[in-house]
């Protein structure tokens, strides 16, 4: 193996849940995700040569992802793929965890692509400094967004 395509591998290995949790809060059914992953991937091979580690990989990896995203929210193709298989299925609502995120992610998905790129950083546990880093605004920005967001989130039905 090309010492790219191991490198590639390693990146798709080590980044593959903080992908997979960007494309489920911007899909609607589980091929959507698939679609998404696939398509980020694509972006992420694309982008391997300009990545010159000016900033941290994994937010490196969540800037790719949540642009592919959030421009593909907008065009809404949809295309067929092959179904991946991932260790999580947030669609199997069998058990209650499954409800509460099941009905976490349908008001997330209610947001604006931009509010729902800040709510699922924030979810995933990332400081405010590193959002910021991520979506291109200040950690003062990301602050006063999360607290309209989170008000947003509590006042949907």
């Amino acid at each position: 193996m090309k010492q790219d395509e191991q490198e590639f591998a390693n990146l798709v290995r080590e980044e593959r849940a903080t992908i997979y949790s960007v494309c489920y809060m911007f899909a609607q059914r589980a091929d959507e995700v698939a679609d998404l992953f696939q398509e980020v991937l694509v972006r992420l091979w694309q982008g391997m040569a300009s990545f010159h580690g000016d900033s941290k990989r994994t937010t490196w990896v969540y800037r790719v992802a949540l642009n592919t995203c959030i421009t593909q929210d907008r065009k809404r193709k949809h295309r067929r793929a092959a179904q991946l298989s991932m260790d999580v299925n947030y669609f199997d609502t069998h058990d209650k965890r499954g409800d509460q995120v099941r009905m976490l992610h349908d008001r997330i998905i209610r947001l604006q692509p931009f509010d729902r790129a800040i709510v699922l950083l924030w979810l995933e546990d990332i400081s405010y400094d590193e959002i910021a880093a991520i979506v291109g605004i200040t950690p003062k920005n990301v602050s006063v967004r999360l607290a309209r967001i989170r008000q947003q989130l509590k006042n949907m039905q």
